[in-house]
């Protein structure tokens, strides 16, 4: 799951510190509580889909590199567990500067999809010390998407948006408003072949199917019911 960048400052301030690791590459005990600290509160903020894990880095470590885990059942993983593929590059790879990984997609051995976020932890000297884990199980997510995908689409491949569905009491507004469009100009500043055009529109589109549409499109475009004929008659000439 990706960590917001608040949360990621949040937890960069609260496990840094000035002391040095123990003997033997242990993470000192008051970093290590802090790291538990933060581990519980994601898990908590984000319900029992969301496992966060603690990784010692440690290559005496890498059968056993998990020192905390909440939710463990995410993973079917517990303390004292090997290392995952994100924790052994960074045993191997010896990059001194790593980079946080987030919001990568991941998947269990039972098929689970995870999406997951590596934050690695530094001690004073800048070297890696642990990595914070957190894996969110989203493999519900995923085949609720599925889902509404489906019942989203649509049939017709070319259809680029929805048809509108307009109240039959709305229809003459709304080709009224289409035909003034047309035209490209308010009706106050139409002459006789612009008002010609926009009725031509209105009538091969049907709008004068709908009752009593003669005399509100005559008193929308300041005509007399006899003119409206009349340019009616002129668009069939």
């Amino acid at each position: 799951m990706i960590v917001p960048a608040q949360i990621r400052a949040i937890i960069k301030n609260a496990v840094r510190s000035s002391m040095p690791r123990k003997k033997g590459g242990a993470m000192e005990t008051k970093r290590l509580e802090t790291l538990k600290q933060l581990a519980d509160g994601v898990a908590a903020q984000f319900g029992s889909n969301c496992e966060v894990v603690i990784h010692e880095v440690n290559s005496s470590r890498m059968d056993h590199s998990i020192v905390y885990i909440v939710n463990g059942h995410v993973t079917g993983r517990k303390i004292g567990d090997g290392a995952s593929q994100v924790v052994l590059e960074q045993m191997l790879n010896h990059d001194a500067r790593p980079r946080d990984h987030l919001g990568y997609l991941t998947k269990t051995p039972e098929g689970k999809i995870l999406k997951s976020s590596s934050l690695y932890i530094r001690n004073s000297k800048g070297a890696v010390v642990a990595i914070l884990g957190i894996n969110y199980d989203v493999s519900g997510m995923m085949m609720m998407q599925q889902t509404i995908d489906e019942i989203l689409s649509s049939n017709d491949k070319m259809q680029a948006e929805p048809e509108r569905i307009i109240n039959v009491n709305n229809v003459l507004d709304e080709l009224i408003d289409q035909s003034v469009a047309l035209v490209g100009k308010p009706v106050a500043l139409m002459n006789k072949n612009d008002k010609i055009r926009a009725i031509r529109f209105l009538n091969e589109s049907g709008a004068f199917l709908v009752t009593k549409s003669g005399d509100k499109v005559a008193k929308y475009f300041g005509i007399s019911k006899y003119t409206l004929y009349s340019y009616i008659d002129a668009n069939k000439k």
